[in-house]
């Protein structure tokens, strides 16, 4: 039963969102212009970007480095090591100046040599790279999942941008349509004013129709100026999406119609807020922290690193073939005791975890009733615009008879007003109605995630 549902809403969605395919040509282009223009999906590219150079950085750690390191040192007077050579050697020299009745082997002074090396220099080039080392390779596994993460986050803001640029869409031509109705009832009033100066001119009516139809004309402009303005509000906040200029044309497809739409099924909902990139977030930083966990626990791993020094050293800047010089070694750093520390530090990775897992649980929750919420909006939305769709033909047909029936003079022009109003009312409903199907649409495939990005 529950692979029937799934196929049934499948085909619901298939069919929902490839019939607003063809029909919806300009905006899909508008959504595209703003996923390539808007300046809140570049900067999450320059964000993506530092995440894909933070992963070649991380990757290069694990090549040699060479670093060329010198120093230069001149000392006088401090610590000295006192070497007693002439207290050593001068009675030996004085034994053999005797025996050889010569004076070939001089008096020497005791030595007294600094510490600190005077005018010494030391220039070398050093190689090293690590051998074994688990915070180099769990450090360039975090920058991978961050990454990820970070495409998740520009997908976020993506779908969240399509959202925001199809309702404005519809915001504006919601706001376009009432100046078209609003200036259809104009319309109306002035061929109202035309039958009553005309009924005047007969002696069939008084001054007090026209007078009113005159008012009534005055409120509707009063109407058309409000609603001029709230559609160029809405053109321009629209063009703010897209990075456009404010005042650049709007071009909507009034082919389509939401008369075929199909309402959705509920019952298999539940199951498709997997693909949100939200709930992505959740499980990278999951990721994250199982591997943050896993390098506290690697503490008993020792380091190990290697090294090869080429340079020269001596005093005075002589530089020659006993000047040269290189040394290799190997470092080695084992963390044998720490009073426990490791350990707490592998508990709170786990209570980071244990908390996400939390988090994402209740974010899945709340988005499964988003989805539902939305597919309720959505039906409500088809509903009341078949209702709006059959009011409007009722009230389109009111107002004919009335106005047929006050130019025979079989009714009050109060009477004809007030159907006047309700074709009016209902114009805008429908317009209205029209409008909170594709916003409940792009809710609901926002809640979905169906559109394409890519």
């Amino acid at each position: 039963m529950s692979t029937r549902i799934t196929k049934i809403f499948t085909f619901i969605l298939l069919s929902l969102y490839t019939s607003a395919a063809w029909a919806q040509k300009p905006l899909d282009s508008y959504v595209a212009d703003a996923l390539k223009n808007n300046t809140g999906v570049r900067e999450q590219q320059f964000q993506l970007e530092k995440a894909l150079q933070a992963l070649h950085e991380a990757k290069t750690l694990f090549l040699p480095s060479v670093t060329m390191l010198g120093s230069y040192t001149k000392a006088a007077g401090g610590r000295t090591i006192d070497i007693p050579i002439g207290d050593l050697l001068n009675p030996v020299y004085g034994t053999l100046n005797q025996l050889t009745n010569t004076h070939n082997f001089p008096t020497l002074e005791n030595a007294s040599v600094l510490l600190n090396p005077d005018n010494f220099y030391d220039v070398k080039f050093r190689t090293s790279m690590p051998l074994i080392n688990a915070e180099v390779y769990y450090n360039k596994n975090v920058k991978k999942l961050a990454i990820s993460l970070q495409q998740a986050s520009a997908n976020v803001y993506k779908r969240a941008l399509v959202k925001d640029v199809k309702v404005a869409y519809y915001q504006y031509y919601q706001a376009e349509q009432a100046v078209a109705i609003y200036k259809e009832a104009e319309k109306l009033i002035d061929k109202n004013i035309t039958v009553n100066e005309s009924l005047l001119r007969n002696g069939v009516r008084t001054s007090t129709a026209l007078t009113r139809a005159q008012t009534e004309k005055q409120k509707i402009n009063a109407q058309i100026t409000q609603s001029e303005n709230t559609a160029k509000n809405a053109q321009a906040y629209f063009n703010f999406l897209l990075n456009k200029p404010f005042s650049s044309e709007i071009v909507f497809d009034s082919t389509y119609s939401p008369a075929g739409e199909m309402a959705m099924d509920l019952s298999s909902g539940d199951n498709s807020v997997s693909g949100r990139e939200e709930l992505q977030q959740l499980r990278l930083k999951q990721s994250m922290f199982d591997v943050n966990k896993k390098l506290q626990q690697s503490f008993i791993i020792p380091k190990l690193n290697t090294f090869v020094d080429l340079g020269s050293q001596g005093f005075n800047w002589k530089v020659n073939d006993k000047s040269a010089y290189y040394l290799f070694g190997i470092n080695l750093e084992w963390n044998l005791f720490a009073w426990g520390q490791h350990n707490y530090k592998v508990k709170q990775a786990q209570l980071d975890i244990n908390t996400t897992q939390l988090q994402y649980e209740g974010t899945e929750r709340a988005f499964r009733l988003q989805l539902t919420q939305a597919m309720n909006d959505y039906n409500s939305a088809v509903s009341n615009y078949n209702s709006a769709k059959a009011q409007k033909r009722l009230a389109a047909k009111y107002y004919a008879d009335q106005f047929k029936a006050y130019k025979e003079g079989q009714l009050l022009y109060i009477e004809l007003i007030d159907a006047q109003n309700q074709l009016t009312i209902a114009d805008l409903q429908l317009s209205v109605a029209f409008a909170n199907v594709q916003i409940a649409k792009a809710e609901t495939e926002r809640n979905l995630t169906t559109y394409p990005l890519n």
